[in-house]
This record gives C-alpha cells, structure tokens and sequence, in this order.
C-alpha cells in the first residue's frame, strides 16, 4: 500500500500532473491497491483538513502582500535600501537583496517578493552592467527569504501539522532569515567587485535617508505590528493576518493613495487564486500523511534511522540532503504536509528543538525555490526582463545557492541562531 502511493505519487507528478491532483490521486490509487472499501475517507479528509481557523491565516497573509505589493510598496523600499547600503561595491546587488528583506516581512510569499522587488530591480541592474542572468538569479535568491522572516506561509502550515507554535516558529524565522541575507550581500559585493559589475555608488546623505525612511516607514511598521501584536497577547497569528490586511488597505488606499478602492477587487481575486492553490495541496496533502500514518511510516523510518545510527548530527545532514533534493522536484507546501507526519517523530525522539527543525524544513524547501527542474522561483525572474534566459540564470545560481548551504548547516547545528528570538520575545518553547 505505501509503495503504490509513493511510486503513483512520482509517476504522476513525472507525466506532468498537477501537484495537488498528484497527490490525491497516488491518496486514492493506495486504498484501491490494499482493498478498501471506504474511497469516501480520502474526500473526507480533505475536507477535515482545511477545517481549521490557523488556515485562515494563509489567504489573509496572502491577500496583505498583494495589497501592498500592488500598492508601490516594493519602490518605497527599494529606495530606502539604496540610500542605505548604495555606497557598497556592489550595491545594485545588494539592494536587491535587502529590498527581499524588507519586503518579505510583508509578503509572506517568495515568488512574489521576486516579482515586486525583481521586477524593478532585474532591469537596472542589467542597464548598470550586470549580466542579464546574474540580475535574475539575485533577485531569485533574495526572494526565499520570503519564506522564512515572518510572516511566512509554510510556518503557519508546519505549526498546523505539529502544533508548534505559529508565533514561536515567527520568532525563529528572524534571525535565519537576516543571515541569509547577510550571505548573499557578502557574495554578491564579491563577486562585483571582482568581475567589475555595476557602477552606481554613492555616499550615505542622511536627509535622503531620512526622506526614504519617512516615506517607507507606514510599510515596515506591518511586521512590527504583526509581531508586536502576537507577543503582546493582543491578537492571535489568524488574527494577525486579518490586521495585516486592514493595515495594508488603509496604508495602500487611504494613505499612500495608490490603490483604488474599486481595484481592491482585482487583487482580491489575484489573492484567492494563489491561496486556492496553496488549499488543494493543503487537502490532498493530509488525505496522503493520513494514509502515511496509518501504515506506521513514521514509526518504521525512525526505528531504520536508528538502527543505523542514532546520532543527531548524522541524522539531519541526512534530512538536509533528503529535503534539498526533494525540494529541486516539489513545491513547499506539499513537502511539508508529506515529510512533516513522518520525520516530525524521528527529530523528537533525538532531541531536537520543535522549532529549530521547522525552520530547518522551511529553509530547505525554500532553497528548492531556486534549483532546477522546479525552481519556481527561477521562472518568475526569468520573466522579468526579456534578455533574462533561464539557462544563463542557473549558471550564476551555484555560487548563490552554495552560501545558503552554508548558513543552513549554521542554523542547523547551532541551535542557539534559531531560538535566541523566540527564547527573547516568546518565552522558549
């Protein structure tokens, strides 16, 4: 039973399958195969699993980053890291970077930081003598870390699955994130500097700073007061996310101006077709771990880990490989619902913080955003600017990709860069 769910799963996802239709059908063709009779427990499941006000959050996180993408945001923030950081060998580069980051506090989302950061950015780098794909691969590399400072989507789901908390997970997801950011700036600032890339540079003039930051600040006050407000005790996560999206309506439409009250429809409509697809997987996805569970997956994969070796650090090198490669061929979303259920027992029974591993996971999937056949995150720069081709992108990718190894192995054998925040602001866990 479990062997025809995993190979259906691969065939089907192989001939070019949807990844939620995969899912549910490798669900449905596992039952047939063990002669059940009850098919009707798969739709049920599906539907149970979206039962659940933590999921509320994911189209209203989802919804807020649309706003304030659509809203000028991401030109506010580019402006303001330009002023800061614009006197930096490489300093298209590593605007582009930090924009990411900002707007990543917004977001929530790592192809849409690409292509509201990217898609100002990728053109003037190019204008400023970066070559075509290296200005894509940036902005794709800068856009994971969508995934991991909060708010961030696949937290809320790995919290959903484990009952970890969702504003802890938040917390963790901080101090990684400015790592991985700090990564890529150094990178990038090299290679620039050694390949002779860019020219614009400026020295720091704090009225122009200061100007930025007076025009920006509205923008990057929301993850504060998401943060600010779950910490406090004043709102939940769920909560936090239905702030989030007055917040950016009020700032968009009423401060800013530069929403429409009558546009808010079509980014409405934009914001239900990325979290209608992100809830199908979400579906078929705990019809598929229910199935995994009651076959005694997880318990059998910890007893084989074990019996080969029970130290932890060989254990999640192990894991990093695994969710690396699985990242490069699935999308987060479905990695998560299918690896959570059964490596979630293995990491506890060794020791390892809850929260710690969430963030390991989420960084892991994230990385697959950027490495090919899948790669989403790839495609989206690749159709920022038409002299961006995907093959040229992915040759510039590999240095990039090699530095979030780095700070990976980091977060995953020091604990302490995950949990400092939490331990700060949340009270550990």
């Amino acid at each position: 039973m479990v062997a025809v769910l995993f190979i259906s799963l691969v065939a089907l996802m192989f001939v070019g399958v949807p990844i939620a239709a995969s899912i549910g059908f490798a669900s449905l063709a596992s039952m047939i195969a063990g002669g059940s009779t009850t098919l009707y427990l798969v739709a049920q499941k599906m539907v149970t699993a979206l039962d659940s006000t933590t999921l509320i959050a994911i189209p209203l996180f989802v919804l807020a980053g649309a706003i304030m993408g659509k809203g000028g945001i991401s030109k506010r923030i580019i402006d303001l890291s330009y002023e800061i950081f614009g006197w930096i060998p490489g300093s298209l580069g590593i605007v582009t970077v930090v924009a990411c980051m900002f707007f990543a506090a917004l977001s929530g989302s790592s192809p849409a930081t690409v292509a509201a950061i990217g898609g100002i950015m990728v053109p003037a780098m190019i204008e400023d003598g970066y070559p075509a794909g290296y200005s894509a691969a940036i902005a794709a590399s800068g856009g994971i870390i969508g995934c991991i400072i909060p708010p961030s989507i696949p937290f809320v789901n790995y919290g959903l699955i484990t009952g970890v908390s969702v504003g802890d997970l938040f917390a963790g997801g901080i101090v990684p994130g400015i790592l991985m950011g700090v990564a890529l700036c150094v990178i990038v600032s090299i290679q620039a500097t050694r390949n002779h890339w860019g020219s614009r540079t400026h020295g720091i003039n704090g009225k122009k700073v200061l100007a930025a930051l007076k025009s920006s600040v509205l923008a990057l006050l929301m993850p504060v007061i998401i943060l600010g407000g779950i910490y406090g005790g004043f709102f939940t996560p769920t909560e936090a996310a239905g702030v989030a999206c007055v917040y950016g309506m009020v700032v968009a439409c009423l401060i800013y101006r530069t929403v429409q009250f009558r546009n808010l429809m079509d980014i409405a409509f934009d914001g239900v077709l990325t979290s209608s697809m992100i809830m199908f997987i979400v579906a078929a996805a705990n019809a598929f771990s229910n199935i995994i569970t009651t076959q005694q997956v997880p318990a059998m994969l910890s007893a084989l880990v074990l019996s080969i070796t029970d130290n932890k650090n060989i254990v999640l090198l192990l894991i990093n490989i695994m969710l690396l490669i699985n990242g490069c061929f699935m999308e987060e979303t479905a990695t998560t619902y299918i690896y959570t259920p059964i490596l979630f027992p293995l990491i506890t029974s060794l020791g390892v913080n809850p929260v710690q591993f969430g963030v390991i996971m989420v960084m892991n999937m994230t990385m697959g955003l950027i490495t090919p056949p899948l790669g989403i995150n790839l495609f989206v720069a690749t159709s920022l600017d038409p002299r961006v081709k995907l093959s040229n992108q992915i040759k510039y990718i590999m240095p990039l990709f090699l530095v979030l190894c780095a700070v990976l192995m980091l977060v995953t054998y020091i604990p302490s860069i995950s949990l400092c925040m939490v331990n700060l602001i949340g009270g550990g866990v």
